[in-house]
């Protein structure tokens, strides 16, 4: 598909990481399948994995986590 943000690449499946950061914590997980802009490597989620990716983060804020590093299980 055309990427929706530089409108010049096409994006292509691929894996990347996620960093999320809210109230003092930092989520960074590792290996989430994702479609991947060839020109400007901006990444586009599925609803599927955005749901997944939003679950894990919000379950390590709720254990106040500072920082935590994960990979991807689908």
């Amino acid at each position: 598909m055309k990427c929706s943000l530089c409108k010049t690449g096409e994006t292509h499946p691929g894996k990347t990481t996620v960093t999320l950061e809210r109230d003092g914590s930092v989520i960074v997980i590792r290996d989430v399948p994702a479609e991947i802009c060839e020109d400007c490597g901006e990444y586009f989620l599925d609803e599927v994995t955005t749901r997944r990716v939003f679950m894990t983060a919000e379950q390590a804020c709720s254990r106040h986590v500072e920082v935590e590093i994960q990979r991807y299980a689908a």
